[in-house]
């Protein structure tokens, strides 16, 4: 390792110390801890790419509205459980201006962040019919909403979607669904990490199973609009993000601010429930939570269990947002192009020093450049990949973490600075040295 800038002796002293016993099956916050430690001990700065932590400075118009907020003493009130009036408006207003839904306001439930939608999701769909008590990821995903099973206690399928794009999605679903065990299906679009969107005849082929097996349908748009091949910008005009939306009423969307807005630090996020399964009554849940309806128990059971309501300043700066978005004031979307641009400047410098991209197409284009992508190199598996990046000062995670079945790890771009550029694309000119054999 001695063209290394780090020295290996240290990155395994520190594993050690926090007890990894597999450094490349660790998880993002075991990742995130180990490189704090090495940093702290050695000074060398880490190429970060295993947490999609945002990489640009907060809205500056939520934040000022979430000032006002607080000047008006609503640090000292309890938001109402469902969320604040004027949130829930704007709310409904952003989904039918930039996925052209409709959903009435009293769906659009403010969460603390999209981490908690899900997880009360899960809850709630578990407990809808004793008969279905799996949850089925559409893989590759978001891998804490598998540990969010494990705490949970609840079970769950997973295949990865590579290899059934298009029509084949619709078989590899039917042969699942008809098991009957299945009560609801997740998946994110664009993709954390692989970056393929889905097309509206794969979303068609989710929505029509969804309601021919009655599953719930949890559509995670944490990275909404951010497919840069289209301009999904405009409020009230096509194209809009895709959605399953559009091919049923069995659905639950989540969209974060941490991403899009860059406001993750203040834990607030949207949950979408379509009227329909809002009002729908599960005999089922009347006997386990004492609450009949869909929304009624996820809003006063569940989410008022959890944490009493999210963050009434948050609200109101979320409530900026979408105003502006929706008023054509804020065009989020040209803001976070920028992780586009890191993308496709971090792509090329991992190709030109010997590592191929994994999830490469998209169907029959090439994967669009944002906030992820996936790299392999020649001979490694992503577990060992993992672990010879991280002596050379480059952090990232497996690809197997997130129900991939291919070798490689994920990229994350937005916590790479563009002046750390030549230092990464030094320590990949070492590391190909290194391993290539030349």
């Amino acid at each position: 390792m001695n063209n290394s800038p780090l020295k290996k002796e240290v990155v395994d002293q520190k594993i050690k110390e926090l007890r990894i016993p597999d450094i490349g099956k660790a998880s993002i916050r075991e990742i995130v801890a180990l490189v704090n430690l090495v940093e702290e001990e050695t000074g060398v700065k880490y190429v970060r790419m295993e947490m999609g932590v945002p990489g640009l400075p907060p809205a500056e118009i939520g934040t000022n509205a979430e000032i006002e907020a607080l000047k008006r003493g609503v640090a000292s009130i309890y938001p109402m459980m469902d969320g604040i009036k004027p949130l829930k408006e704007e709310a409904s207003r952003f989904v039918k201006n930039f996925m052209n839904i409709d959903v009435s306001p009293k769906g659009c439930i403010p969460t603390v962040g999209s981490m908690q939608g899900t997880y009360a999701a899960f809850m709630l769909a578990g407990n809808i019919d004793k008969k279905k008590d799996t949850t089925l990821f559409i893989d590759p995903g978001f891998p804490v909403q598998k540990q969010q099973m494990l705490v949970l206690g609840q079970k769950y399928k997973s295949f990865d979607v590579f290899n059934f794009r298009g029509g084949k999605l619709r078989q590899k679903l039917e042969g699942l669904l008809s098991q009957g065990d299945i009560n609801s299906i997740i998946y994110s679009n664009p993709n954390n990490p692989s970056w393929i969107c889905f097309t509206d005849e794969e979303l068609q082929i989710i929505g029509e199973l969804a309601n021919k097996y009655e599953v719930i349908v949890m559509e995670d748009l944490a990275y909404f609009a951010m497919d840069f091949r289209k301009n999904l910008s405009k409020p009230g005009e096509p194209p809009y993000q895709p959605t399953v939306a559009n091919f049923t009423e069995n659905f639950v969307l989540f969209i974060s601010s941490s991403k899009i807005f860059s406001y993750a630090g203040q834990r607030c996020g949207m949950m979408i429930i379509s009227d329909s399964l809002y009002d729908k009554e599960f005999p089922n849940l009347q006997k386990r939570f004492k609450s009949a309806t869909f929304g009624s128990t996820m809003t006063l059971r569940i989410l008022y269990s959890f944490s009493s309501g999210t963050c009434h300043s948050a609200q109101w700066a979320l409530t900026a947002m979408f105003r502006a978005a929706n008023e054509g004031q804020f065009d989020f979307v040209e803001v976070v192009k920028e992780y586009g641009e890191k993308a496709k400047v971090m792509k090329r410098l991992f190709l030109e020093n010997g590592f191929k991209l994994v999830y490469e197409k998209d169907l029959d284009e090439p994967i669009a450049d944002g906030f992820y992508f996936t790299i392999a190199y020649p001979g490694m598996k992503g577990d060992e990949l993992v672990q010879n990046l991280l002596y050379y000062g480059i952090s990232a995670i497996a690809l197997n973490n997130t129900g991939s079945e291919e070798e490689g790890v994920r990229a994350c771009v937005s916590f790479v600075k563009r002046e750390q550029f030549n230092e990464l694309e030094d320590r990949l000119r070492r590391f190909n040295l290194k391993y290539s054999g030349n």
